[in-house]
């Protein structure tokens, strides 16, 4: 095991999207992973299954998608260059129920010009959903690409819009 100080905890949260995977350290919420999709991850030899340390994490999330939370107040730790926790700071201010395309979030971080860079560090996002990456979208208001797979992008959007109009009942989960 690793020392308390480098601790890595993990913990599975089951969602209307399938199985997350839920990781963090002593700084806080690090990684959440679909079961399913382009990007997965099984949890590494080294980190401790224990619940009781994503409490604060798997609490906001269940009650993200019972439509009950439209922002979280989690401490976040994720790791990435500055380049990419610049983009994904800026992915924490899209508002729940909103969309912005890529070349608004290449201005929203003062680099209109770095659009395929600011895809690029959209889709190496560690903590989507808490960093709504699904919330961005192709220019011409297309849906692209998805670490959790379309369906899943496509259900979060809708879920947020449902919830932000007050229709709890209108979506049903994706599995």
């Amino acid at each position: 095991m690793n020392p308390s100080n480098n601790a890595i905890w993990y913990d599975h949260l089951p969602t209307p999207i399938g199985k997350l995977l839920l990781v963090a350290d002593a700084k806080g919420l690090r990684e959440v992973w679909f079961e399913t999709g382009k990007h997965r991850k099984a949890p590494d030899a080294a980190w401790e299954h224990d619940p009781a340390k994503l409490a604060f994490a798997r609490k906001q999330l269940e009650e993200y998608f019972a439509g009950e939370r439209t922002s979280f107040d989690l401490p976040l730790h994720p790791i990435g260059t500055a380049f990419q926790v610049a983009v994904w700071q800026a992915l924490a201010k899209i508002p729940y129920g909103a969309t912005i395309s890529y070349g608004e979030l290449a201005q929203r971080i003062g680099q209109p010009q770095a659009m395929r860079a600011v895809g690029a560090a959209n889709g190496r996002n560690p903590l989507p959903i808490v960093l709504p990456c699904h919330r961005v979208i192709g220019a011409n208001g297309s849906l692209t690409g998805f670490g959790g797979g379309l369906p899943t992008k496509r259900f979060l959007l809708a879920m947020e819009d449902q919830v932000a109009r007050g229709d709890l009942f209108g979506v049903a989960a994706i599995n």
